[in-house]
This record gives C-alpha cells, structure tokens and sequence, in this order.
C-alpha cells in the first residue's frame, strides 16, 4: 500500500467527518429496546450480547451491501482514463440503476432512510471536502496545461456534481453503499481497501452508538474494536469481497431484449439479507417511545 493511499484511508478514517453516521444506530438502539442486550442468565454477559449484535449486523451489512459498493466503484472507474466526460451519462445510468436496485432490496424503510441521508453526505463531502482550495488554485498560472491527476480530478468532480444533483432532484436514493464506491474510486482507493474500510466504519459506528447509549465505555469499545472487531471485519471482508448485484451494466445503448440480471450471479455470488431478525428489530425503530438516534 503506497503512501497516497494510506494518507486517504487516515482522512476517510477520520471521526470529524460530517457524514452524519452519529445520527443512526443501524438497529442497535432497537435492538436493546426491545431486550436482547439484557442478560438472561448469569453466563451472558451484556459485551457478549453485543458482540454478538455486532457479528451478526457486520455479516447481514457486508452480504447485502458490499456487492453495491464493488458495482458502484467499478462503474466510477470508467471516468479515470476519459477527462472529455462522454462517459458521464452511461456512468450515471448504471449509479441509477444500481441505486434503484438497492432501495428495492432494502425492505427496511429505517435503514433506507438513514442510508440515503449519509449518501448523499458522503457525495458533499468529496465536492466541498475534498476539492482543491481556492488558494491552491490561484497558485497556477491560467496557461498551464493540467496535468493527467488534475483531469481526472475534474472528469470525477463533474460526474459527482451530476450524480449529486440527480440525487437533489430525487431522480435518484443516493445511497450510501453505491455513494461510497463512488467517492472511493474517485478518490483513487483500492476496491479491497475500500470494501474493507466500509465495513470497518460500519462496526465503529456500532460501537460508537453503544458508547452514546451507554451500553459500554468509550475505553471499552476501543478494547472491543481492536481485539474483537477486527478479526470479524477482516472475515467478512474477505467472504464478501467477490460478491456482486448481478446487475447487467451498459457501456452503451442496452439491448432493450437483454435481461437486466445475470442470473449465475445472482444464484451464487449475489447480495443477500443474512439475518432476517435484525432486519424486523431495526424496522421497529420508529415506534419506540422515546429514541436517541434518528434511525
């Protein structure tokens, strides 16, 4: 891993974010509402109940959403090698589509919601976080010509701007697994340090929401995330790193006749929902009394 890329993965690791991860749960508050962190016996502990949440949401999330975060990174990379931008509306089909697919599959209406309000954050983020300052750019003289890095840049800023503004309009969900394929390729990560790196901010936050909860300490949950964590992460990761939607994506006018899936695809390597009870618990989250996150 070169130091580029390592600089990237310190700034994308970087709690100050404004992703608005902080506003949800991903079912844990639920969870807990409804009793499942309460030990029932004296040889479960209240850590071991919520490891066991967290093994169980990283492999559900991993199988479901990491085929949409490979499919939305190999799409945005077709941007890389064209800076005239004639790539940008099939690109933004296939983001579309793929989006679509994942609203679909997300039966969810709390975990749709959430996703999309931290999608459509991560898009402002590489537009307002992640450009070149102003200052920087007056530094350039008017005449020079930009260099390939700096085409890239722009064909990836301007396929972004689009796809946000798609977004805006509701033409599209925005959400968040297909937003961060994008961001990642756009911002020149590996697919596996990206597949792994989104799974790995989807635990944190898991633990970040228990520390909110007070469930466990902050020390606590930094013990966890080393020592526990990771092991999971890096399983999970490698179990789902070949997954795919199954979608057909088009590099040109589609076949009206094509069918849109790839049927082998979908029966051995496509997504799925691995953990039908959390799905349920996490559904419910509107309906307690009083909640702590929005979602």
């Amino acid at each position: 891993m070169d130091f580029d890329e390592t600089y990237i993965l310190l700034l994308l690791s970087d709690s100050n974010l404004p992703t608005g991860s902080f506003v949800a749960s991903s079912g844990l508050e639920s969870y807990a509402t409804h009793g499942f962190l309460s030990p029932q016996d004296q040889n479960a502990s209240k850590d071991k109940l919520l490891l066991d949440f967290i093994r169980d949401s990283i492999s559900a999330y991993g199988h479901s959403a990491l085929p949409f975060v490979s499919d939305a990174y190999r799409v945005t990379t077709q941007v890389a090698g064209d800076t005239t931008h004639s790539q940008n509306d099939f690109v933004i089909r296939n983001l579309t589509a793929l989006d679509e697919l994942y609203d679909t599959m997300t039966l969810n209406h709390v975990a749709r919601r959430a996703s999309r309000s931290q999608g459509v954050a991560l898009l402002t983020l590489f537009t307002k976080g992640f450009s070149k300052p102003r200052e920087a750019s007056k530094q350039s003289p008017p005449e020079s010509t930009p260099s390939l890095e700096e085409q890239k840049h722009a064909a990836f800023t301007k396929l972004i701007e689009k796809f946000k503004t798609s977004v805006r309009r509701e033409d599209t969900h925005g959400h968040l697994p297909v937003c961060w394929g994008v961001l990642t390729a756009a911002l020149g990560l590996s697919l596996e340090r990206s597949q792994f790196l989104h799974l790995f901010l989807h635990a944190r936050g898991l633990l970040s929401a228990a520390v909110r909860m007070n469930t466990l300490g902050p020390y606590a949950a930094q013990q966890l995330l080393l020592h526990s964590i990771r092991p999971l992460v890096t399983t999970e990761a490698s179990k789902c790193a070949d997954l795919r939607t199954g979608l057909r994506l088009v590099e040109d006018e589609p076949d009206q006749g094509l069918d849109p899936f790839d049927e082998d695809v979908l029966d051995t390597n496509g997504p799925a929902m691995t953990w039908p009870l959390g799905e349920i618990l996490a559904s419910r989250h509107d309906l307690q009394h009083s909640r702590v996150f929005n979602s």
